[in-house]
């Protein structure tokens, strides 16, 4: 596809317009998306089919940048911008990518630490949601891990990036991240059922077309027997779509049979403890080495 011509096909052309994701930098699968961000004043995201690709954009305002979402425009390529607001947005990014990347790390420790403790309590009332929390936590640390190496979230492929970053004492902590989320029980059998859930649970919480990309991405990763990634990639899902409605979850308790499937969900509440504990400790000792360098 001529990335060129996505703004006329779309009706996009009065607005900014950029490439980001892994279409962008080269890295893509056949099976992937093109990601692309419109600064049009909206916000929320479309999918949209063009001949055998599919086109997923981001709709959102200048107004709607702050320090995690700068994060994800880092390296975006410019298709449409008559007025060069979005030249000057990326170049200001550009300028500030480790202060950027730093930041997001941060948060995303912060948010890992939250979910771990959530998971601690609702573990103490035997709320059934406690693994769901734990799964949120180690997929944030993943996230902060990734940031603090100055790569940008990219789910299909952030397995690969972490197990290739260079060994030292924070990238080692995905060790513990991998038995956590439990990757290791990848199987063709398990990921069918995964897959199952996490189109379900997309459709009732995004209801915007991107079940038919997980459902794209499903079927290319276990036929090129990329099973591990293919985990990580409906856990990954599935976990920004809990945090879309974490603060209704409960209100929907038939949301707990579909994402114990599609989170492939730790059951023991005295496994879940300990896991939180050690999430608990690791984010609070890289957010101090953080606080040392800085």
């Amino acid at each position: 596809m001529d990335v060129k011509q996505i703004p006329s096909i779309l009706s996009l052309s009065d607005f900014s317009v950029g490439l980001g994701g892994c279409r962008n930098d080269g890295t893509h699968f056949k099976c992937c998306e093109y990601d692309i961000t419109v600064l049009d004043g909206q916000s929320g995201e479309s999918v949209h089919h063009v001949g055998d690709d599919i086109i997923k954009v981001y709709h959102r305002s200048f107004d709607d940048f702050n320090g995690d979402a700068l994060h994800h425009l880092q390296d975006m390529s410019v298709i449409h911008d008559s007025q060069w607001k979005l030249r000057m947005l990326l170049s200001q990014v550009k300028e500030k990518k480790e202060q950027i990347s730093l930041s997001h790390a941060r948060s995303c420790l912060v948010d890992a630490g939250i979910f771990a403790n959530k998971a601690r309590d609702c573990v103490k009332i035997k709320d059934p949601f406690a693994g769901v929390w734990i799964k949120c936590a180690s997929y944030f640390l993943a996230d902060a891990i990734s940031s603090l190496n100055l790569k940008r979230p990219s789910p299909t492929h952030m397995l690969e990036i972490l197990r290739n970053l260079k060994k030292d004492k924070t990238n080692q902590t995905f060790s513990m991240i991998h038995q956590i989320l439990g990757i290791e029980r990848s199987s063709t059998s398990l990921l069918s059922r995964m897959v199952k859930s996490t189109v379900g649970f997309s459709d009732m919480v995004e209801k915007n077309g991107n079940s038919q990309i997980i459902q794209k991405k499903y079927e290319y990763l276990v036929e090129n027997s990329l099973l591990s990634d293919c985990y990580f990639y409906l856990g990954y899902v599935n976990r920004n779509n809990v945090l879309k409605i974490k603060n209704q979850i409960h209100r929907n308790p038939e949301f707990i049979h579909v994402l114990k499937i599609g989170l492939d969900m730790e059951n023991d509440p005295m496994v879940i403890d300990s896991q939180a504990m050690m999430l608990i400790q690791t984010t609070n000792e890289i957010l101090g080495d953080m606080k040392t360098q800085s």
